[in-house]
């Protein structure tokens, strides 16, 4: 349910190149989801928390990967 939309990306295994702000975009949505879902505050106060840092970092530009015109590697940016 809770997938990036490129999914596991098999054909790009250990080329270090994968774009991981998906991955973590959809932790924040699962951690949203859950915790609207069972009303906990401390899950959406953690998802907001994590939505802010990845918009914070993308509005910087400092650390793109290839597909954002970077050259930052998967293991650089998480």
């Amino acid at each position: 349910m809770f997938e990036p939309v490129h999914g596991s990306a098999p054909k790009y295994a250990g080329r270090n190149q994968v774009n991981p702000y998906a991955t973590f975009f959809a932790v924040e949505m699962m951690l949203r989801w859950l915790g609207d879902h069972h009303q906990d505050a401390a899950l959406i106060g953690h998802a907001s928390r994590l939505e802010k840092a990845l918009a914070g970092t993308l509005a910087e530009g400092k650390v793109r990967t290839y597909d954002q015109g970077g050259h930052a590697t998967t293991s650089e940016v998480g």
